[in-house]
């Protein structure tokens, strides 16, 4: 590392600064079912809790399977062992009890992008207010970049989604990008690893609650597009969001009402 980082710019600076983040920082040691149950558990303390709605998925080893959540149980009662794994048509193939016939779409996502490795949707609170609204996220704000120029707008609601439609719609919707705001419904968050997701599905939600904020005091401003989409690389870097998930699981994990998620 130069000792004169002074005389730097800010290319050299963030480069820099990746260099050291390849090097230090490091995440769990959990399992992909550890890690979903963390997940879980995760996001019911930060707002994301809507009775037995939303659903998270992670591929498992085997091409066209996942492990998801057992229908009837809540996001606090997620454990690494009562996950399903199912197939594309939510067949049961370890575990006991049937997966939540809404997961259809995710069956569809995950066969529209084969980048994607775990699929969170909630109906967080927030953000389903701000779907009330038929608007898009906006994102003008430093913290809430991980997202920027990386959420899509579905402005139709196709009612309950347990048909094929709606994988047909949010497949196509989302694109090549990250998370999609779903009006009159929730949020998707849809990424290549567990962690990246458990973390885009944080901000997305702090997000809508900053924007339904700022629009009761004024007129939302845009910050400048270049700035946007270098904070978006910088803030999204695998090695963050591995230390970032670690950080969430060990707060979770000192929660007596979560110590068992690993089991």
């Amino acid at each position: 590392m130069s000792t004169d980082t002074f005389k730097l710019g800010k290319n050299e600076l963030i480069k820099q600064s990746f260099d050291q983040m390849d090097a230090h920082l490091q995440g769990t040691q959990y399992n992909p079912a550890q890690k979903l149950a963390l997940t879980c558990r995760i996001l019911f303390d930060n707002g994301h809790d809507s009775g037995l709605a939303g659903q998270i998925t992670a591929r498992g080893e085997k091409p066209g399977t996942y492990l998801t959540q057992r229908l009837g149980l809540g996001f606090d009662e997620i454990c690494a062992g009562n996950l399903l794994l199912v197939n594309e048509d939510l067949e049961v193939l370890q575990g006991n009890g049937m997966a939540n016939p809404a997961n259809r779409f995710h069956s569809w996502l995950y066969r529209a992008r084969p980048d994607v490795q775990c699929i969170i949707h909630t109906h967080a609170v927030h953000t389903a207010a701000l779907s009330m609204l038929e608007i898009p996220l906006e994102i003008s704000h430093m913290d809430n970049c991980v997202l920027y120029d990386d959420v899509a707008f579905l402005p139709k609601w196709p009612g309950v989604p347990v048909g094929n439609e709606e994988g047909e719609l949010i497949a196509q919707a989302i694109g090549t990008k990250r998370a999609i705001l779903l009006a009159h419904h929730g949020l998707l968050v849809a990424c290549t690893s567990i962690e990246e997701s458990c973390l885009l599905a944080i901000a997305f939600e702090r997000t809508a609650k900053m924007q339904l904020l700022a629009r009761a005091a004024g007129t939302i401003q845009p910050i400048d597009p270049t700035l946007g989409r270098e904070a978006h690389d910088w803030i999204l870097r695998a090695q963050r969001n591995a230390v970032g998930f670690a950080y969430y699981a060990r707060r979770t994990l000192k929660k007596e009402n979560h110590k068992n998620c690993l089991e």
